[in-house]
C-alpha cells in the first residue's frame, strides 16, 4: 500500500529513531501499529533485521494480520534467516490454518513461496500435523514447486513413528504420482519397513514388485535385508527361502547385515549347527566381522549350552581387534553363570573393568543369579556391597534374585528382611515379587497371611499369575487343605488362567495326602481328557497314592505308561511301588520277583 510523502517521512523518523530500552521499544511499537498498517512497517526499508530492532517483530506475533506476517517472512528469507523463518511458521500454525496460509501465497515470488512451502511442510511434519502437510505438498506440486525429497523422507519417518502404515504408503504414491520428486531408495525401504512391521510381508512384496516394475525405484539389498528379518521374525520358512532365492536371481550381495540375519534364523529354530556354517562361509567370503554377529554367535552358543564354543568365539572376536561390549560381555556371563562356572563368569567381569566396559545392573544381577544358583550367598552379597561403591543402585531383580536364594537355602526369615528392605526403599512391587512373599509365608506354614498378601496383591491392581496360584495351591493340598486347593483352582480359571501340570500335580498329591486316592485318579484322568501332559512328579504322586492303599496292580500299570512314555522314574516311584508288594497280598510272587532284578 502506497503512503503519502509525509506519512512516509514519518514513518522513517520513528524507524531510524528505535529505541534500545524495552520499555520504551515497546511503547513505540504499540505507536507505530496504532499508526501505520503492519505492512506499511514490515515493508519499509529502514527496518533493520537484526536486534534490537528485531526484537519488534515478536510484538507482532499476537497480530491476526497474515499478510503481515508473510512480508515479515519475505524479509527474513533475503535475509537468509531461515531458523526465525522456522520459529515463526511454528507460531503461524497455532494462529491459521494452513489453507489460509497457503491461499496468501500467490502475491509473492516463486522463489520464496517454493522455500516457504518446503519449510512450512516440515514444520507439519515436525508437529505430527500430517493432512495439513499433504495440503501443503499439493499445493507445491500444483504449483509446479519442489518439496525436497529429504524433507518427504522427513515426513515419512513422522508417520512411521506414530505407527500410521496406510498414510505412509499413500504419500509414497503421491510422491511418485507428481513426477517432480527424485526417489531413492531410502524412503521406498521405508515404506517397506513399516508394512512388514505391521505384519503385512505380502503387502510389501507386492509394494516392492509393483514400483520395481514400474521403474520408480529398485530394491537393494537394505530393501531385502528388510524383508528377510521380517519373514524369519514371523519364522515364515517359506518367506525367508523366498527371498533368498529373489537375491540370488538378482545377484544382490550378501552384506553383515544379511549373514547376522541368517544366523538369527538357523539360531532361533535350533540350528546352531547351520549358524555356524553360515559364520563360516562369511570368514570364508571376507565378509568383515563387527561386534553384533559374535554376540550372536556368542549368545546362541551359550542358549544351547555349548559354553566352550561361546569361549572360543570370544577369544577369537579380541583377537581380531572386535572390541567386546556391554552386550557381549553379558550373554556370555549369563552363559558361564547358567553353566555353574562362577570362576570364569568372575575373570570376565575383572576383564570388563580392566578394559573400562560399562558395567550396568543386569551384568551385576547376572552374577548374583549364578552364585545364588550355587548357594554362595557371601558371594553374592559381595557383589551387591560392590555394585553399590560403584554407584549402581540394585533393582527390584537384584533384591528378587537374592531373597530368592535365600529361599532355597531356606533362609526364609532373611529373605523377608531382603524384600522388606526393597518395599522400604520404595521400589514398585511385581507380580514376582508378591509371589516370593507368598512363596516364603507357605513355606513357613503361615497359609493364611500367604492368602492375605495375594488379596493386597489383587487391591494394588496387581494381577496373580499361575505361579502365584499354584504356589498357594500346592501349599494347601501339602497341609490337607484341599478343598480349599480346589476352590483357588476354580478362582483361577475365572479370572482366564488355566491350570498346567504343577496345578494339577499339587492337587493330585493333595487328595493323595487326605486319602482320596479315587478323586486323585479322577484329577489324574482329567488331565489327559484337557490334553496336559504328566510329567515325572506326577506320576510319582498318584503311584505313591495308590502304593500306601496297597493298590499295587494300578501302580504298576502306571508305572509301565510311564516309562512307556520316556519318562525316567526317580527314586520315590521305586521305593513307593516296593512298598506296594508288601501290602499287597493278591500280587503273585513271581511278579514281585521280576520288578526286584529290575
Amino acid at each position: 500500500m502506497r503512503m503519502c510523502s509525509q506519512s512516509h517521512k514519518r514513518l522513517t523518523r520513528m524507524v531510524a529513531k528505535f529505541p534500545r530500552n524495552p520499555q520504551q521499544l515497546q511503547s513505540v511499537t504499540e505507536n507505530l501499529l496504532n499508526s501505520f498498517e503492519p505492512q506499511s512497517i514490515l515493508s519499509h526499508p529502514s527496518l533493520s533485521l537484526s536486534p534490537p530492532r528485531g526484537s519488534f517483530f515478536h510484538s507482532l506475533k499476537p497480530t491476526p494480520d497474515l499478510t503481515a506476517h508473510l512480508i515479515l517472512l519475505l524479509r527474513l528469507f533475503h535475509a537468509h534467516r531461515f531458523t526465525s523463518i522456522r520459529t515463526i511458521l511454528h507460531s503461524l500454525l497455532t494462529q491459521h490454518p494452513v489453507s489460509a496460509l497457503i491461499s496468501s501465497l500467490h502475491q509473492f515470488d516463486s522463489n520464496f513461496v517454493r522455500t516457504l512451502c518446503d519449510m512450512l511442510f516440515r514444520v507439519c511434519a515436525d508437529n505430527r500435523m500430517f493432512q495439513d502437510a499433504f495440503k501443503v505438498f499439493d499445493y507445491a506440486v500444483s504449483k509446479g514447486l519442489i518439496v525436497e525429497p529429504r524433507s518427504c523422507f522427513v515426513l515419512l519417518l513422522a508417520l512411521k513413528k506414530c505407527g500410521q502404515v496406510d498414510l505412509c504408503e499413500r504419500f509414497f504414491r503421491q510422491m511418485v504420482a507428481s513426477g517432480s520428486i527424485d526417489i531413492d531408495v531410502r524412503p521406498f525401504t521405508l515404506v517397506v519397513d513399516v508394512l512388514c512391521r505391521r505384519g503385512d510381508v505380502e503387502r510389501a512384496k507386492e509394494f516392492m514388485n509393483e514400483m520395481a516394475d514400474r521403474g520408480v525405484v529398485r530394491p537393494n539389498e537394505f530393501t531385502y535385508n528388510t524383508l528377510l528379518n521380517a519373514c524369519v521374525a514371523r519364522r515364515c520358512h517359506k518367506g525367508v527361502d523366498e527371498i533368498l532365492g529373489l537375491m540370488e536371481k538378482e545377484g544382490v550381495v550378501f552384506t553383515l547385515a544379511t549373514y547376522t540375519i541368517l544366523i538369527e534364523w538357523h539360531a532361533s529354530c535350533g540350528r546352531i549347527g547351520e549358524a555356524e556354517k553360515v559364520f563360516e562361509e562369511m570368514a570364508q567370503r571376507n565378509v568383515q566381522m563387527d561386534v553384533y554377529v559374535y554376540t550372536s554367535m556368542i549368545n546362541w552358543n551359550c542358549r544351547a549350552g555349548n559354553v566352550r564354543r561361546a569361549l572360543a568365539l570370544f577369544d577369537e572376536m579380541t583377537s581380531r581387534g572386535i572390541a567386546p561390549n556391554t552386550h557381549t560381555f553379558g550373554v556370555l556371563i549369563s552363559g558361564v553363570c547358567k553353566a555353574g562356572q562362577m570362576e570364569a563368569a568372575q575373570i570376565l567381569l575383572e576383564e570388563m573393568q580392566s578394559k573400562g566396559v560399562d558395567l550396568n545392573v543386569v551384568i551385576f544381577n547376572t552374577m548374583m543369579d549364578g552364585y545364588c544358583r550355587r548357594g554362595m550367598m557371601n558371594e553374592a552379597f559381595g557383589l551387591k556391597v560392590i555394585m553399590e561403591k560403584k554407584g549402581i543402585d540394585p533393582d527390584v531383580f537384584s533384591y528378587g534374585t537374592l531373597a530368592s536364594g535365600l529361599c532355597k537355602l531356606h533362609r526364609y526369615e532373611e529373605a523377608k528382611r531382603m524384600l522388606n528392605v526393597m518395599v522400604e526403599k520404595g521400589m514398585a512391587l511385581n507380580v514376582v515379587i508378591c509371589t516370593m512373599f507368598i512363596e516364603i509365608y507357605c513355606k513357613e506354614g503361615n497359609l493364611a497371611e500367604a492368602e492375605r498378601f495375594l488379596r493386597n496383591m489383587e487391591k494394588k491392581g496387581l494381577v496373580p499369575n499361575i505361579v502365584t496360584y499354584n504356589t498357594l495351591i500346592d501349599a494347601y493340598s501339602k497341609n490337607e487343605k484341599v478343598k480349599r486347593a480346589h476352590m483357588l483352582k476354580d478362582e483361577m480359571i475365572e479370572k482366564g488362567l488355566l491350570p498346567d501340570v504343577f496345578t494339577y500335580t499339587s492337587l493330585i498329591h493333595g487328595e493323595c495326602i487326605v486319602g482320596r486316592v479315587d478323586e486323585a485318579l479322577k484329577i489324574f484322568n482329567e488331565m489327559f481328557v484337557k490334553g496336559i501332559s504328566r510329567n515325572v512328579k506326577t506320576y510319582s504322586a498318584i503311584i505313591s497314592g495308590l502304593s500306601k492303599e496297597g493298590r499295587a496292580d494300578e501302580a504298576f500299570k502306571l508305572y509301565e505308561e510311564m516309562t512307556r512314555m520316556g519318562l525316567t522314574p526317580d527314586d520315590r516311584v521305586f521305593a513307593s511301588l516296593v512298598g506296594s508288594l508288601h501290602k499287597s497280598s493278591s500280587h503273585a510272587g513271581i511278579e514281585q520277583n521280576e520288578f526286584v532284578e529290575l
